[in-house]
Parts: structure tokens; C-alpha cells; sequence
């Protein structure tokens, strides 16, 4: 079993929801993002996205840009957050998430992220700008690996039909976008994010885990109530970015995964 089955099994029995925490790697700086990411492991994170830093991230707001632009300014690639990982894994077994565009993918070689990410102790990867229609280019690699999944993305405003195709070539679990736009917007509609939830079981039996515009406990516990999981990104990179010259930094961030995680337990 897969730890990605098997952290959403173990969550289910415990009656919790998953707190996925997404953070660019190597921001502010690399040593300092692993120290940062191992205390929020150690407290109570459930699932871990790494972000792949991009010069061009479209997909996201104001404040993972900025946070791209620190790690990339500070030499972060592939190969510096393969290692990241390494160092992660002899610490905890939570499941990793390598999050990221393509461009950064073809660059470094599809083939050889899946074996390198494989081999580090990562679980799987998001691709945000990779659709299904051309996935195939990628996921070939790993065709019949169940321990190594490609997380898939609903919008607001895909339509069951197309959530039927894309739930065919998922694995892991389903990111659902709760709002139309880029990361880091304030605010969510738990009511009309419910309903779309409704429409996803009918199509996959897939843990299904919701992000984009969740910053608050409050929010987290709307969203707890029918979702699988919840993912916060903007908001911890928000933090660290008015915390970053505070050498307090990694404690400041394990405070805040554990009074998200409390917001989880249904």
C-alpha cells in the first residue's frame, strides 16, 4: 500500500481530514526551508507539497510568486529539492508531493525526475499545466507503479463529463480548485465547493482534497466538513514572509500547522 492510501485510511479511522501543507522549496533559502519543513512535518502536517520554485508560475498569486523568486534567487532547482526530500524522508513518512509546472520537468528530464523523485522518497507529482490529453508523455514512465501518483485537477467550472476522463488517469487523490483564479484569493464558498463535492464521488472514489483561497481555521473546518482534505500553500508562504528574518521562523510555522490540524478532526 502506497502512503498516500494509506495516510487517507489511517485519517478516516481517526475521523480527521488530511492537512496538506504546500511549500515553495528553498524559501527563503534552502537550509532554512528544510528546517522549516521538518518542524512542520513533526507537527502535524499530513501530506507535504513541494513546490518546484518557476520564473513563471501563472497559476499562482502574488505571494508564491514572490516566494518562486526567493528560492530561484537562492539556486533552487530539481536537484537541490531531490536531495530536500532525501533528508525529509529519514525523518518522517509522510507522503511527498512534488508540485510543479512542466517546463521545469522537460528541462530536467521526464524520465529522470520519476526515477531521481522515485529513488529520494517522493510519492507522486501535481503538474498544474500538464492536461490529461498530453499526460501520457509523462506518466508512461510509471505505468503499473501504484506507489507513485499523478495528482489530477478539477476546476470550478469543469464538467462531469471531463471529470470522468481526467478520473480515469488519477491516482492519489483529486485536487479540487475551489475558486476560479489564482492561489492566494481570500475567501471561499463552502456551499457551492459542497456541491461540486457531491458531483466528484460520482465519478471517483478518490480521497478528494480542496484548495485556493483557505487561510483560516474557520476555513478549514467548513471545508473539513465534506471534503477529504484540505490544502493551504499561500498562507504558510504568507507567513514566512513576514517572518523571515525571524530566527523563530520554523516554530512559528509548526504553530500554525497545529492550529490548522486542529481544524481537521471531525
Amino acid at each position: 500500500m502506497n502512503r498516500i492510501k494509506r495516510k487517507f485510511d489511517e485519517l478516516k479511522g481517526k475521523k480527521e481530514k488530511a492537512l496538506v501543507g504546500f511549500l515553495t522549496a528553498g524559501d527563503p533559502d534552502p537550509s532554512r526551508s528544510l528546517d522549516i519543513t521538518t518542524q512542520m512535518c513533526e507537527a502535524g502536517l499530513d501530506v507535504l507539497e513541494l513546490g518546484v520554485p518557476f520564473s513563471d508560475p501563472t497559476a499562482d498569486g502574488p505571494v508564491i510568486q514572490r516566494s518562486s523568486a526567493r528560492s530561484i534567487a537562492k539556486g533552487t532547482h530539481i536537484s537541490t529539492i531531490l536531495k530536500m526530500i532525501k533528508k525529509i524522508r529519514k525523518k518522517t513518512d509522510i507522503p511527498i508531493i512534488l508540485f510543479t509546472y512542466y517546463n521545469p520537468v522537460l528541462a530536467f528530464g521526464v524520465e529522470k525526475l520519476y526515477i531521481e523523485a522515485k529513488k529520494a522518497g517522493a510519492d507522486g507529482t501535481l503538474v498544474v499545466d500538464l492536461p490529461p490529453e498530453e499526460s501520457d508523455e509523462m506518466t508512461k514512465f510509471w505505468d503499473g507503479d501504484n506507489d507513485f501518483s499523478f495528482i489530477r485537477l478539477f476546476a470550478p467550472t469543469t464538467p462531469i463529463e471531463r471529470m470522468e476522463k481526467i478520473s480515469r488517469a488519477a491516482s492519489g487523490f483529486i485536487y479540487l480548485v475551489s475558486k476560479t483564479g489564482v492561489t492566494g484569493s481570500e475567501g471561499i464558498e463552502s456551499s457551492k465547493i459542497s456541491k461540486q463535492m457531491e458531483t466528484i464521488r460520482k465519478v471517483s472514489d478518490l480521497p478528494v482534497c480542496v484548495g485556493f483561497g483557505i487561510s483560516t481555521p474557520r476555513d478549514v473546518s467548513q471545508i473539513a466538513s465534506f471534503a477529504d482534505g484540505v490544502v493551504i500553500g499561500s498562507a504558510f508562504e504568507r507567513l514566512i514572509e513576514s517572518n523571515i528574518n525571524n530566527p523563530e521562523l520554523p516554530s512559528i510555522m509548526a504553530e500554525k500547522v497545529r492550529e490548522y490540524k486542529k481544524a481537521t478532526i471531525v
